[in-house]
């Protein structure tokens, strides 16, 4: 299944089935719907990335990182540290 770019309706949010979530330019392995939580934003959120190199992180603003593809460097979002499910965690 492909992860948009956040640019329209995003289909993901309320999709709970198992699952690798893509990079929707390049398919690239991004998430596993293992780390997927239900969250109050209008997308998706998850816990941590499928492997080390999954995405790409550079700082933003304090507490958050933008987030791209790490083969393709397609823009994904963001990292919200310290704003996940658990204490500690980050949500992407």
């Amino acid at each position: 299944m492909s992860f948009c770019s956040f640019l329209g309706g995003e289909v993901f949010k309320d999709h709970f089935q198992p699952g690798i979530y893509v990079c929707a330019k390049c398919g690239h392995e991004l998430f596993s719907s293992r780390s997927k939580y239900e969250h109050s934003s209008p997308w998706p959120a998850f816990t941590e990335t499928v492997h080390q190199d999954s995405v790409a992180k550079r700082p933003e603003r304090p507490g958050a990182l933008k987030v791209s593809c790490g083969k393709c460097g397609n823009g994904l979002g963001h990292e919200f540290l310290n704003d996940g499910p658990k204490r500690g965690q980050s949500r992407f």
